[in-house]
């Protein structure tokens, strides 16, 4: 495997960057998950949009778009995958010990590693802890990744692919990588992004081609909902058939599988779509 690593390519055994990168010593970094298909990005240009939002939020410098783009051609052309999840992190750079930033410059680290496509349903779990939906980093998707490091952990231990959190004040929020939707009276729904969620890039994508409401919802809406489903840059759209114990359809409901069958062919008809 071959990574772009600060300006240019590199053997998987020389790809470095400092033990005293920022990005590693204080997790100060933000970062995209771009699905890649036989060489082709999708929503490319949505994801850097919100690469660059990030790094705003976080204060980092604006990161070189032309860049980042050449960095993914130039890896995808190189290690040829016929599913890939690209990954785009870029940091705070060598840094002093602390929170403090150093002088030295930013570090933009591009790689690729193959990926199975997802099954068409899955299981959930809901955890104990909350996001902060009015925290410094809501909204932004940054490398501090702990907390979902945690919580997937224990969605695994249940035998779940995926962790449902809720957020202070105990309205449904997002899961540890995934938006999530849910169908009630057969209408579409998901959290707002004031619920402290990511603006998931599928997220948006679903709500405008699908015409679901962004609603504030309870946690407990979990325990009603006719139908559940996740949506991720490489779940696409992916039906939810039990959560936390509960039972849904074995398979993807009417609402669930018209979003599925949209999202598919809206997504194979425009490679890099645009919002709005």
């Amino acid at each position: 495997m071959k990574l772009w690593v600060n300006g240019g390519l590199h053997d998987e055994e020389a790809a470095r960057v400092s033990v005293l990168d920022h990005g590693l010593t204080v997790g100060d970094g933000v970062f995209e998950t771009v699905k890649a298909e036989r060489g082709e990005t999708f929503a490319l240009t949505l994801h850097l949009e919100r690469l660059s939002r990030s790094a705003h939020g976080l204060g980092l410098p604006e990161p070189d778009l032309d860049e980042v783009r050449r960095a993914c051609a130039a890896v995808l052309e190189d290690n040829p995958v016929e599913l890939g999840r690209l990954r785009i992190t870029y940091t705070g750079g060598l840094s002093p010990l602390g929170s403090e930033r150093g002088d030295a410059g930013t570090s933009l680290v591009v790689a690729v590693g193959p990926t199975a496509r997802r099954p068409d349903t899955t299981k959930a779990i809901t955890v104990p802890w909350t996001r902060n939906e009015r925290g410094a980093l809501t909204g932004l998707k940054t490398t501090s990744y702990a907390e979902n490091v945690v919580a997937l952990a224990r969605a695994k231990e249940a035998g779940a692919s995926e962790a449902l959190f809720g957020n202070t004040v105990g309205r449904l929020c997002e899961g540890t990588g995934s938006n999530v939707f849910v169908v009630l009276d057969g209408r579409l729904h998901t959290p707002p992004v004031s619920s402290g969620c990511l603006a998931g890039i599928t997220r948006a994508l679903a709500v405008e081609w699908t015409g679901a409401e962004e609603t504030d919802l309870p946690m407990d809406v979990l325990e009603t909902a006719e139908e559940i489903f996740l949506t991720s840059t490489l779940r696409d759209v992916q039906a939810v058939h039990t959560v936390d114990g509960r039972a849904l359809s074995a398979e993807p409901g009417p609402v669930t599988a018209k979003a599925m069958r949209v999202f598919e062919e809206r997504a194979a008809a425009d490679r890099d779509p645009k919002l709005g």
